[in-house]
């Protein structure tokens, strides 16, 4: 939904900035700009105002000689004008409208809003890496590959398994890899005669990520949901079941769950899909909550993925660049994706385009560069010490969070979590008629982006909660100062919950409209697009 324009703008916000790139403008000092009345760039635009000037003039007709007509524009393309501190100010204030992790507490469950050390951005900047052509040849690229290659080895270390691809450009990109992999390995047992028709059927735990199912259908298989025990694992009677009664080519998991829990029962899982010729694939979500403590491949998974920005601290999501290594046993190194990075006897490192039964490639080159330059980066400045460290923190603040508010909004499972927990405001909304939307929506008015709502979905009115490693004991005290102060208003009250929050820029939405009836271009800029021809 678009928010109102302020009715008490001018017709044209004035602009306080001038330029010493243009002649002589005029100066105007206008009101000072409240966050919540941001005009547009459009109409900050003045005619004749730049923010940087050529030395030397252009000549236009001889840059566009080699430009088809066809693809050439008369007219110039409706640009704002303005002044580079203009521009500027502009986008910090519009940056400043968003929560970040670089701003407060994110403690966004499952989703790992973990803080990114600056130093790896400047070492993903350095020229050696940001400028290098990636069709460089392998002589000039050994530094480069040499990272890869010890980032690969540190993956394999930490999931337990030997063979690792960097391509996959992201953590649902890994799982696509990874369940290609898998119907890559089930069609080779049916090409060698071991298996008559090839198994399609995939496990997935009524907890998963929303991803998991999706990647299966996407892969051109099958999901068989499995319940949850009452432990908040995965139910091992349904598992024996499942795999009894369909033709099982796997099980997706991630270990500790989505619930914040560690299956206590894995291996008894991995043996009964491993007894009918299945794989064990292992959402690597939660792989920052077992860092050096346990590996995946020792539980008896086939397939990781690992999200590096979950575990290994570089930047999540927001549709940029991401990445999603994938590890594999042995048994199915040959099918990951080309080009690899192989070392020689002699040190040097070189790339190998072909080797027969790989799935192709998934991504361009060796994936997001950048990205895993910032996870080597993670790992050699932690080392292993520092990695197990990492995960030992981030279980412990998530049980002392949890027992902070336990007595307000109660665990789902009554044990000892991960890195991760979920509650129920099932009570609070039995009593008071306040909802987990309610309480996310009122914390943000105590200056905290909300909780995970409403997931796993076999919680009723659930909270997902991740503190990570990197927030001090005053953050959670006081996190949970604030979580008890809106259960509180619930009782006393409700009215100020339910209409929450107050104090934000965009108040209170209706999630269901704007995502039914979407405004994807602001009216006030597009009344200054020309029209479509």
């Amino acid at each position: 939904m678009t928010p109102p324009r302020p009715t008490n703008l001018p017709a044209t916000a004035p602009d306080s900035e001038t330029t010493t790139s243009s002649a002589a403008t005029e100066h105007v000092v206008p009101a000072g700009i409240h966050p919540a009345s941001e005009p547009t760039i459009f109409e900050r635009s003045r005619p004749g105002r730049r923010s940087s000037r050529l030395v030397h003039d252009v000549d236009v007709d001889a840059a566009l000689a080699g430009v088809p007509a066809a693809l050439r524009r008369d007219d110039a393309p409706p640009l704002p004008e303005v002044a580079e501190p203009t521009l500027m100010r502009h986008f910090v204030r519009l940056s400043q409208r968003n929560h970040s992790i670089d701003s407060g507490f994110y403690p966004l469950g499952s989703c790992t809003m973990k803080y990114n050390p600056k130093v790896h951005d400047e070492i993903a900047a350095m020229p050696a890496f940001a400028r290098l052509h990636p069709l460089a040849p392998p002589s000039v690229t050994q530094g480069l590959l040499g990272m890869l290659h010890e980032l690969q080895h540190a993956i394999g270390e930490l999931s337990g398994l030997p063979a690792v691809t960097l391509q996959p450009a992201a953590g649902a990109h890994g799982e696509f890899t990874g369940l290609l992999l898998m119907r890559a390995f089930h069609q080779e047992r049916v090409a060698r005669g071991e298996v008559e028709s090839e198994p399609l059927a995939v496990l997935v735990p009524d907890t998963a990520h929303g991803t998991n199912p999706a990647t299966v259908r996407m892969a051109g298989m099958r999901t068989v949901s499995i319940p949850t025990d009452a432990r908040g694992g995965m139910d091992l009677d349904a598992v024996r079941a499942a795999c009894a009664e369909h033709d099982v080519a796997g099980l997706m998991l991630t270990n500790p769950n989505t619930l914040g829990l560690l299956d206590e029962r894995i291996r008894e899982i991995a043996a009964a899909v491993h007894e009918v010729g299945g794989l064990l694939y292992y959402d690597g979500a939660n792989l920052n909550a077992i860092m050096g403590k346990v590996r995946p491949g020792d539980m008896g998974f086939d397939i990781v993925h690992v999200n590096v920005h979950k575990t290994l601290s570089t930047p999540h999501g927001g549709g940029g660049p991401g990445a999603g290594p994938v590890a594999v046993a042995e048994r199915l190194a040959h099918l990951l994706p080309l080009p690899r990075i192989v070392q020689h006897p002699d040190g040097h490192y070189d790339v190998v385009d072909h080797i027969d039964g790989s799935i192709g490639s998934v991504s361009r080159f060796f994936g997001n560069v950048g990205i895993l330059v910032r996870a080597w980066a993670y790992v050699v400045t932690h080392g292993r010490d520092g990695l197990r460290r990492a995960s030992e923190l981030a279980v412990v603040n998530a049980n002392y969070l949890m027992e902070l508010i336990r007595d307000v909004l109660p665990p789902a499972f009554d044990r000892s979590c991960m890195h991760e927990f979920v509650v129920s405001a099932g009570d609070v909304k039995a009593r008071t008629g306040i909802r987990a939307l309610d309480i996310a929506k009122r914390i943000m008015d105590h200056g905290y982006h909300p909780p995970t709502m409403y997931f796993p979905i076999l919680v009723d009115e659930a909270l997902m909660i991740e503190p990570t490693e990197t927030e001090t004991r005053e953050t959670l005290e006081a996190f949970a100062a604030a979580i008890r102060s809106v259960i509180a208003e619930a009782e006393s009250d409700p009215q100020t919950v339910i209409t929450a929050p107050h104090t934000t820029l965009v108040r209170r939405m209706d999630e269901a409209r704007s995502a039914r009836q979407p405004i994807l271009v602001d009216p006030y800029v597009s009344e200054r697009l020309p029209a479509a021809t």
